[in-house]
């Protein structure tokens, strides 16, 4: 089967890189692939923030309980925002509909896709019909930010392409949180804490917040700048060219790979937490994943409940999750090629052959609620070390 690739984001790019439920074969055929240790789920609570080689990272979180920062790491440096932007154009729709906050049925359904599954047609709907970057210029003093700005003058249509900062992105919480009307507080952290794992465009939007932490927790996640592998290499080089030009006048990196994760943590939405990444040029979707998840996971974030398990590499692309330890059962879901995954036990099932890697032995995933063949987890026993097995 070959590889899926995820793809760039920023105006109307609707595609199917990896496709959640793709109903096709278990994995492609892979092997010597080097296997390594796994990852105690609890062993990173506490620590510093661990941004890792190679990622640029913009961190703030908020305890609202508190009222204190607990981590600032670059707060003020602007990011393009990918889809953390659709939180704007939700409110600046909003803004105006009066005390009763009579919303139409298609804007609701509009609405609900752009914010639960990041349904890139609804944000661009909102961006064409409202003035574009005039909704950026209306918000920024509206919501008191101080580091926000439209895309760049050469990326007009580009909404992905706002300028942010986890500072920002912070105030733009809690000003739902604690000052927007009810009716808008209710419907767009509604919207929020019922994110879909699958995007609409096929992408597994659960890195960061949702795999670090239990529910409950709202999150607005952002991915931008990651190859389909769908237009030619001339295609690809000249619109990289014009992203590097954009680059240097407008003093934003459009073309490393970002990935964000922003929402909030904890009972009564007590933590606001954003992280928003640059990763190298040529990353792999489920590298930036893993690395972000990791990153979320190692920050101090009051009220947050981590799952128990150990976190464990994977290999191989279009990696099936299953209802069952076999491969008759339904599939989860499908997983982005390299990323790691929490295991909190595991079971015998269907013995499955990937030459040279065999093994029965199957990975329950809790967050998936699902099962993966140990074959395709990155370790060289056939059973996981140190994972009990399920009751």
């Amino acid at each position: 089967m070959p590889t899926r690739r995820p793809h760039r984001k920023g105006r109307v790019l609707i595609s199917l890189a990896l496709a959640c439920a793709a109903a096709l074969s278990l994995a492609p055929g892979a092997s010597g692939t080097p296997r390594r240790a796994p990852v105690d789920a609890t062993a990173a609570a506490g620590a510093d923030a661990d941004v890792p080689p190679g990622v640029t990272a913009g961190i703030a979180v908020f305890d609202r309980e508190t009222g204190t920062f607990t981590e600032r790491h670059n707060a003020d440096l602007r990011f393009r925002s990918a889809s953390v932007v659709k939180i704007m154009l939700a409110l600046d729709y909003l803004w105006d509909r009066g005390p009763d906050y009579d919303v139409p049925e298609a804007e609701r359904s509009r609405l609900e896709g752009m914010l639960r599954s990041s349904h890139d047609g609804a944000a661009s709907h909102y961006w064409s019909t409202r003035g574009g970057s005039a909704i950026i210029d209306r918000m920024v003093p509206r919501l008191g930010l101080t580091g926000t700005a439209p895309p760049p003058a050469s990326h007009p249509g580009y909404w992905g392409y706002t300028a942010i900062t986890a500072a920002d992105t912070v105030r733009v919480y809690r000003h739902l949180l604690d000052e927007a009307p009810a009716p808008v507080r209710d419907l767009v952290l509604g919207h929020l804490r019922a994110a879909t794992r699958c995007a609409a465009d096929g992408y597994d939007q659960y890195f960061g917040i949702a795999s670090a932490f239990e529910r409950p927790w709202s999150l607005k996640q952002g991915w931008s700048g990651f190859d389909s592998g769908g237009c030619t290499a001339a295609e690809r080089e000249a619109e990289r060219a014009r992203e590097r030009a954009a680059s240097r006048a407008s003093g934003i990196d459009l073309v490393s790979e970002a990935l964000h994760s922003t929402g909030t943590v904890g009972a009564d939405d007590r933590t606001v937490v954003a992280v928003l990444t640059l990763h190298e040029d040529g990353t792999p979707y489920g590298t930036a994943y893993a690395r972000l998840t990791r990153l979320v996971g190692s920050l101090d974030v009051p009220g947050a409940v981590r799952p128990a398990g150990a976190w464990f590499p994977t290999w191989g692309s279009g990696v099936r999750v299953r209802a069952a330890a076999t491969t008759d059962s339904a599939v989860v879901t499908t997983l982005p090629a390299g990323v790691e995954v929490l295991v909190g036990c595991q079971r015998r099932g269907e013995r499955i052959d990937v030459p040279p890697h065999s093994s029965d032995w199957w990975a329950h995933l809790p967050q998936y609620d699902g099962y993966l063949t140990n074959v395709f987890v990155d370790v060289p026993e056939e059973k996981l070390p140190g994972v009990p097995d399920c009751t």
